[in-house]
């Protein structure tokens, strides 16, 4: 079984550096999903309130039999529940689905800023990581000006930031901004849903490692230093994508690769989504 390296978070708690999303994966077939990448080897799972499939992961971590402390839980708080007194609410709820005590990370999902609540939603969270319900507090797609804003009279900084990024889009100045605050960067949608892996420098390094393009572009966000979470729910594609710390992509290699950088946005820019 591959043995997965962690990244430690800001307030010391340990993240696989490798996980599974579950991202439009239906809950029917979620359950099924989970499974197949516990056997396989991942230890991290990421879902959301948004995607309805909260349960179905609970499901597969209640059947397999590992430890709590062996696993490592992700879910993240939607835009309609922004606010104080919302979020507490919309927590427990996704623990309720979940089945569980408390998770090991908690998301604000999008900054949302029409809505203007996202500060007020960390107050919540910040609450909850001192219950000890939520071990390590974060964000997901928030841009420098949300981050900055939200620092300002927060209390803890997060300690992981979910974003979009992949070789199409590479978000330089946000993953420095994070390196400044000590904000881990998470990658969502990796692999642009496929549409970086017919690049030409892509597909050249992984014929020279004997790899497929998705591993080489896997491989690429692990050495960035990267937390990653991949998804798929073909049982070879999952055990294919944890199957990448037996190589190395090289100085030249990383540097062809930060040439493909082309602004190739897959989702809703941040400052639009309310």
């Amino acid at each position: 079984m591959t043995s997965v390296p962690t990244v430690t978070l800001n307030n010391g708690v340990e993240i696989p550096q490798l996980g599974f999303g579950v991202f439009q994966v239906p809950d029917a077939e979620t359950t099924a999903a989970v499974t197949a990448v516990l056997q396989a080897g991942y230890r991290s799972v990421d879902t959301a309130a948004i995607y309805g499939n909260e349960s179905g992961v609970g499901a597969a971590l209640a059947a397999s039999g590992l430890p709590r402390e062996d696993l490592f839980v992700t879910t993240k708080l939607w835009n309609a529940d922004q606010g104080y007194d919302a979020t507490l609410r919309a927590f427990d709820d996704s623990l309720a689905r979940l089945g569980l005590d408390h998770v090991d990370l908690y998301l604000i999902h999008w900054p949302a800023p029409g809505r203007d609540l996202y500060r007020e939603s960390w107050k919540a969270i910040e609450r909850l990581v001192a219950d000890g319900r939520v071990r390590a507090a974060g964000v997901s797609n928030f841009q420098p000006a949300h981050l900055r804003r939200l620092l300002d009279g927060a209390s803890l900084v997060p300690a992981v930031n979910q974003i979009e990024l992949h070789p199409g889009l590479q978000q330089a100045e946000l993953r420095a901004l994070h390196a400044e605050l000590g904000i881990a960067t998470e990658a969502w949608s990796p692999l642009a849903q496929g549409a970086v892996l017919g690049d030409d420098a892509i597909t050249a390094i992984a014929g020279r490692h004997g790899k497929s393009p998705a591993q080489v572009v896997l491989r690429w966000h692990l050495q960035l230093g990267t937390v990653v979470i991949p998804k798929s729910v073909t049982p070879a594609r999952i055990r294919e994508n944890i199957d990448v710390f037996d190589f190395s992509l090289s100085e030249e290699e990383m540097t062809a690769i930060a040439a493909l950088d082309r602004d190739l946005r897959t989702g809703p820019h941040p400052d639009t989504l309310d």
